[in-house]
């Protein structure tokens, strides 16, 4: 019953939330200098043509019609007509939307994966050359910008050596699965198309890397610090004192607490990969939604702009959410505070 009074409060916050943030970057692109339907039509267009436009896009409504229209389309699944790719937005994001989401899980995985293992690791060898290493390994990949990591690795794998794939989600002369999901590596899978499945991962591994070794970095030291703070605590003195096998004591009483601050981190580092993912992208020419929102923003499209920070925002807030949630599963005390 307390777990969902805390749900229910915390689903009230986050939709009144999504309110708020769909209002603030809906004023934000309207307020922006230009004429998006100049813009649009070009130089060479007439006044009556400009002004059809503007109407069409109702921008001579007052502001809060204009957002009334728009958020009475979203609501629907509809959201806008993009004067850059001369589509439906939505339809724009039904291509693209999966590209990105398929290289956000594959950073995640690496993320999660060798970020925890790195921090465990630190925290078991303390003050070790092992530590040494991993703390050197941590600052570089926190001090370095993962778009500067992009290019390395581009330029190293992808020329020098020549043994990594440079861009695109398939190599050509591959037959790609039929489209499911829109991922390339789920599809693959789901239709037994081998050869497309590992193309596809080697295609991913360059772009999910360099956007994931700022997280890496960031979860390796949180979980190091939060590991090596609780094994001072009484109860790890306790478990020594019985004998209790090292491995044991840290996967089943140590592991569990110390996750909590680095759940919550990863939560918000999943938030930043979406934002992240937009120079990514563009380096290895990726076909995601994120290069498309580049190209929106670039041509001043006013709804591709406004879908594409909106989704980035309603991630954040989602992922937030779910961090919340696992956060009070890892340590219950947390909805009993905020009754």
């Amino acid at each position: 019953m307390e777990f969902l009074s805390y749900l229910a409060r915390r689903s009230i916050s986050m939709i009144a939330t999504l309110i708020a943030v769909s209002v603030l970057i809906f004023l934000l692109t309207r307020v922006m200098p230009g004429d998006p339907a100049r813009l649009a039509l070009g130089a060479q267009a007439t006044r009556e043509m400009v002004e059809d436009l503007r109407q069409r896009m109702n921008l001579n409504m007052p502001l809060y019609m204009q957002y009334y229209y728009w958020a009475k389309g979203l609501l629907h699944g509809d959201l806008g007509q993009s004067l850059y790719s001369n589509r439906n937005v939505t339809e724009d994001f039904k291509e693209f939307f999966p590209a990105t989401i398929e290289l956000i899980l594959f950073a995640t995985l690496i993320l999660v994966t060798v970020g925890l293992l790195f921090g465990i690791l630190a925290a078991s060898y303390k003050d070790t050359w092992i530590d040494g290493s991993i703390r050197f390994i941590a600052y570089a990949g926190v001090s370095v910008p993962y778009f500067l990591w992009a290019i390395f690795l581009l330029l190293i794998f992808g020329y020098f050596l020549d043994i990594m794939p440079t861009g695109g989600r398939l190599s050509a002369g591959i037959r790609p699965p039929p489209s499911l999901t829109g991922m390339v590596t789920i599809d693959a899978l789901v239709s037994g198309n081998l050869p497309a499945l590992l193309d596809a991962l080697k295609h991913l591994i360059l772009p999910a890397i360099s956007l994931s070794t700022g997280g890496i970095a960031t979860a390796a030291r949180v979980t190091r610090t939060s590991m090596s703070d609780n094994m001072k605590k009484d109860y790890i003195k306790v478990a020594k004192s019985f004998n209790i096998p090292r491995n044991l004591i840290t996967y089943k009483y140590l592991l569990k607490p110390s996750l909590i601050p680095t759940v919550a981190l990863l939560g918000m580092q999943l938030g930043v990969l979406v934002a992240n993912a937009f120079l990514v992208e563009l380096i290895f020419n990726w076909p995601g939604f994120s290069r498309y929102g580049i190209g929106t923003m670039l041509n001043k499209d006013l709804n591709g702009i406004t879908a594409v920070v909106l989704i980035v925002g309603m991630i954040y807030i989602i992922m937030n959410f779910i961090v919340d949630l696992i956060v009070v599963y890892l340590d219950p005390r947390i909805r009993l505070r905020e009754k």
